[in-house]
């Protein structure tokens, strides 16, 4: 129970001091009006302190448009890289139902510019009631925010409560955790005094923890030089947040792959022991196969001494074989354009394209060439013999005769008792024919038993009758 003291007696106004024989009034005179000017330095010096401390300060008052307030209140601190720098002083609700929070920023830090972001935040996930704003003031090199200027809602953070952090869990995560919780109460029970125990070791942890980042920063250029590599790390890692950013999703596939598989891989863990015993077994059986083999190599040997000179016998073969091989591979791939058989089958869709559409005219054009070139058909011997050497094909035949209609008539001689004798021209032209101009084809030659010459057709105008 808390008592309080009476106060002490004011303690007894002592006497003034005797004045010195030697001391005139004229001093004391100076010395009373000198205590009025004292009186009035000292109260001018409590206002200018008091000013400023209760004056404000200066600063500037901005506007911050949230989404919803966060729990704070009037009176909650602005704060810059945890350093207060303002305060809370007004809420309220705009028309379109955001929260307008007004603070007043100390003239430290005013003014503020573009690229200012103000976030709610609170000192660990478990307050409730303790929030404050933390200002990431924007570069100076852009322009400066007036008095009175509004952040809108894409410059502001709303805070992150502990139940928005639980409802991102889902609901089998957030049991786990209840019983990790529970669990670790359980833990503690009955263990009061180990647990007050390990707590005397915790100055000796300070202590080591202080010693460590003594000698941490002992040696400052090495340590500078650490933070600055470091930094440079972190911006290197930052510049590919794209990459890890796949790379931890697509680990995140492989995981949930690899949970997904978890009976095949519990399958799998079932059927290890067999599979390292019948392993276990191969790998004893080795020697022996080892063995078996060595021996087979070893009566292999005198066989390979004729495979030598196989193999010498057919370098010669694949030497002279080495260009016809040569030549069948540039036959189908030669360099160049145009030059080998892979080329021409290239071609080939084109010339089928072209011959799809040429053969339909040619082979109209053909028939209806029939009744034109049919007459010329039977001739055409006679028209070849004519073309390539007149006069020297008249002596052969074909099966429609002879190749010219034109013969030459040589003397006609008889024969007696081996011996030639000329006859004259009256007898030598006696057996010729005259007239005969509408000859068929094979009339120049004595008619075939069996009819098959002279060749007669009713579209010819010739006459069969007209033969030797």
């Amino acid at each position: 129970m808390a008592t309080t003291s009476p106060p002490n007696p004011p303690a007894a106004t002592p006497p003034p001091p005797e004045r010195p024989s030697g001391q005139t009034p004229s001093r004391s005179r100076r010395s009373r009006a000198a205590r009025p000017l004292a009186l009035g330095a000292l109260g001018l010096v409590v206002l200018v302190i008091a000013f400023i401390i209760f004056g404000g300060g200066g600063g500037a008052t901005y506007h911050l448009i949230f989404p919803e307030a966060g729990q704070l209140v009037k009176g909650d601190q602005v704060q810059v890289g945890g350093v207060a720098v303002g305060r809370v002083t007004n809420l309220e609700l705009t028309k379109n139902f955001k929260a307008k929070v007004t603070i007043h920023v100390d003239s430290s830090l005013t003014p503020l510019h573009e690229g200012t972001v103000a976030q709610v935040r609170v000192p660990s996930l478990s307050s409730v009631a303790n929030r404050y704003i933390q200002l990431t003031p924007g570069p100076n090199n852009k322009p400066s925010l007036s008095d009175g200027a509004t952040l809108p809602a894409s410059a502001t953070r709303q805070v992150t409560d502990l139940d928005q952090l639980f409802n991102t869990l889902d609901p089998k995560t957030r049991k786990g955790l209840q019983e990790f919780i529970q669990g670790s109460a359980e833990s503690y029970v009955g263990a009061g005094k180990e647990f007050g125990e390990s707590t005397e070791y915790f100055a000796p942890f300070l202590s080591a923890s202080n010693h460590f980042f003594a000698e941490l920063v002992r040696d400052q250029p090495t340590f500078t030089k650490f933070l600055v590599e470091t930094s440079k790390a972190v911006t290197t890692i930052g510049a590919r947040k794209d990459a890890l950013s796949s790379l931890i999703e697509n680990a995140n596939t492989t995981f949930q792959a690899i949970g997904s598989a978890q009976s095949q891989f519990a399958a799998g863990l079932k059927q290890l022991p067999l599979t390292l015993q019948a392993g276990n077994k191969t790998f004893a059986e080795l020697p022996s196969t080892f063995q078996v083999l060595t021996e087979l190599v070893e009566a292999s040997k005198p066989t390979s001494k004729p495979l030598t000179s196989l193999f010498n016998s057919l370098h010669g073969l694949v030497k002279t074989g080495t260009t016809p091989v040569t030549n069948f591979a540039n036959a189908f791939s030669k360099p160049g354009a145009n030059n080998d058989l892979t080329d021409l089958a290239r071609v080939l869709p084109a010339l089928y394209k072209q011959l799809v559409t040429a053969s339909p005219a040619v082979v109209t054009g053909e028939k209806e060439s029939v009744p034109i070139t049919a007459f010329f058909g039977p001739y055409a011997p006679d028209l070849a013999g004519t073309l390539r050497t007149f006069g020297q094909s008249g002596a052969y035949y074909d099966g429609n005769g002879g190749y010219a209609r034109v013969s030459p008539v040589l003397p006609s001689f008889d024969i007696s008792e081996n011996t030639l004798t000329p006859t004259s021209a009256q007898q030598a032209l006696a057996n010729l024919k005259t007239g005969q101009l509408r000859r068929c084809p094979g009339g120049a030659t004595q008619p075939a038993a069996d009819g098959s010459s002279p060749f007669a057709d009713p579209e010819l105008t010739c006459d069969s009758t007209q033969t030797p």
